[in-house]
């Protein structure tokens, strides 16, 4: 308790006492077996005052999205130890969209649990995220924003885009094109296999405006990279030279007490939905910024989310909602050009974690470069920003759609519903040619939005019904609790909540029901009597989770839904007595 109470005397006092200073200062045992302990790990210590940075590192064979994170780790540790800091590299869980089952939001929660732990255990004064996969970006900056130390993030950039039929395709938005055209008869089986051998480009994230290039544009907005770092692409040189520049912002940001509470403000949140409306995001980013700004204290409600996107003009052609990749999105300027043609609209005060505010960021950044994959404000993909928030009976919490990537002629719609209960129902029935369907009509996914799987996976863009494909329709209003990868596309009214599993209207719909939605008006309906309502909704039971024990069955217990993104109940901080961090008693372990 002593070595307690004089580290919390120094910090108030001079006010430059290091949190690592609590393990490493002193003469007695405890002090002198901490520093051992460093020093075995091949660290340089002495008796205090150096920062020790935590290096996360999320590289794991099992995730080829965060295999160039290996070779930035040593270019993180060299910016450290130039800027006076000691490095100590430690790996994480590494969240996997490609393998990870039955999804890596799942174990978002998990490893924000884990990057916290591993800071209040152990003498970190800041910590560097390596992560570049989907979830690994919310996931890790949660963590650190519950803990509140200094916090820079490196990501790992996309993969090179694969050739096919002669053309770049882009990572994932190529392959559930493909997969409509191969169900509709379009794509051979020798084709098919050509377009497996191609896939395998690289390592690296989505080359789309997928999740993984979303969130690590929403992580430099929020003022958490070095600018213009969020889009380098995998194997670009300059990435090496960013990751070094990251390891020297850690110390400095140590120095200059520039934690997430600090940088991750209310306008800065403000600014990244704006940035997200522009760059035609990933919808999983409209769970992942309030979950991360739930951490703070800050209320992030869905409807913002349509607020703020108000006169934003929707500015990358990147694929799914354009044409291009983020490799041409780079090209073009990264993020600060994107910057620079939002301006008027952004808020410039937020500080970042360099110590420089956003506005000087976008005085000192060029504009977008003519004819690339950044539109300017006077030539813009589409205005009014690229999402709609939509309420009504089917969803009075609300549903998302990413309007840029949905049929204009859709927006407004009427039809019978065909619904599916859970993955497996929709994976049996969509191709089955006696599917009572018609182009007009609305498929209802039911049964997989957080508690329902649990852990509400990318599995809301159902598929177009083959024979439906085949006569060529390419789009069909959908409306489901799951969420759909940023990569995906069409009129998808994703996250209604509340979900199907734990009693909302989405269970209660039956095949032939009336479904109509109008994104202007901002409604997604169900025309069914309210007494018709009421007697379904008295005859329901929630299903039976086989999971009795475990994560799964801890994550079931205490998630919350999509429009509060989903963290648990337990981990979000709404007060300030919530937001105190809770240091160890450093003494023998």
């Amino acid at each position: 308790m002593t070595r307690e109470w004089r580290r919390d005397k120094q910090s108030a006092g001079a006010g430059k006492a290091l949190r690592s200073d609590a393990w490493l200062t002193g003469d007695d045992e405890a002090a002198m077996q901490h520093r051992v302990a460093l020093r075995t790990s091949g660290l340089t210590v002495g008796r205090g005052g150096r920062p020790v940075i935590g290096i996360a590192n999320s590289v794991s064979d099992l995730n080829p999205c965060n295999l160039p994170l290996r070779a930035l780790a040593g270019a993180v540790r060299r910016g450290i130890e130039d800027a006076g800091g000691i490095p100590a590299e430690f790996g994480t869980i590494s969240l996997g969209e490609d393998l990870m089952k039955p999804a890596a939001m799942l174990y978002r929660n998990l490893l924000a649990i884990e990057i916290e732990e591993m800071i209040r255990s152990y003498p970190l004064d800041g910590i560097i995220i390596l992560a570049n996969c989907d979830k690994t970006i919310p996931g890790a900056i949660m963590g650190a924003a519950s803990a509140d130390i200094a916090t820079v993030v490196v990501t790992g950039g996309a993969r090179e885009p694969a050739m096919f039929r002669g053309e770049r395709i882009g990572a994932g938005t190529a392959l559930w094109r493909l997969w409509d055209e191969r169900r509709a008869g379009l794509v051979s089986d020798a084709e098919w296999r050509d377009l497996e051998a191609c896939l395998n480009c690289g390592a690296g994230a989505c080359n789309t405006m997928g999740t993984a290039s979303t969130m690590a544009l929403m992580a430099e907005t929020l003022g958490l990279m070095i600018p213009g770092s969020s889009t380098i692409p995998s194997g670009d040189p300059a990435a090496l030279d960013a990751a070094h520049q990251a390891g020297r912002c850690a110390v400095t940001a140590v120095t200059g007490r520039l934690s997430p509470s600090v940088v991750l403000t209310p306008a800065a949140f403000g600014n990244a939905i704006r940035v997200l409306h522009a760059a035609a995001g990933s919808t999983n980013a409209v769970i992942h910024l309030p979950a991360i700004a739930g951490r703070l204290g800050i209320p992030l409600p869905l409807d913002d989310f349509g607020r703020l996107g108000t006169g934003v003009p929707v500015l990358a052609d990147i694929q799914p909602s354009g044409t291009g990749l983020m490799q041409d999105f780079h090209a073009a300027g990264g993020l600060p050009a994107l910057l620079t043609e939002l301006a008027p609209l952004l808020d410039p005060s937020p500080v970042t974690v360099t110590g420089r505010s956003l506005g000087e960021i976008i005085a000192a950044a060029p504009p977008p470069r003519q004819g690339g994959a950044i539109r300017r404000r006077g030539d813009p993909m589409r205005t009014g920003g690229a999402f709609a928030v939509v309420h009504g009976s089917l969803a009075p919490q609300g549903a998302v759609l990413k309007v840029s990537a949905a049929a204009p002629e859709l927006l407004k719609h009427r039809g019978p519903a065909v619904v599916f209960h859970g993955y497996d129902d929709m994976r049996r029935r969509v191709d089955d040619p006696d599917l009572p369907v018609t182009e007009d009509t609305v498929l209802i996914l039911a049964g997989c939005g957080p508690v329902g799987v649990p852990g509400m996976p990318e599995w809301g863009m159902i598929p177009i019904p083959a024979k439906l494909a085949r006569s060529g329709v390419t789009d069909m209003v959908r409306v489901t609790d799951a969420r759909m990868s940023g990569t995906s596309f069409g009129t998808v009214f994703l996250h209604a909540a509340p979900e199907a599993a734990i009693g909302g209207p989405l269970a209660l719909v039956r095949d032939g029901d009336i479904v109509a939605v109008d994104t202007s008006a901002g409604t997604l309906d169900l025309e069914v009597p309210a007494g018709e309502m009421s007697r379904r909704e008295a005859e329901w039971q929630p299903p039976e989770s086989p999971h009795l024990r475990g994560w799964p069955a801890l994550y079931r217990d205490h998630v919350l839904q999509a429009p509060e993104g989903c963290d648990l109940d337990f981990l979000r901080a709404p007060t300030p007595a919530h937001r105190r961090f809770i240091e160890p008693v450093v003494g023998r372990s």
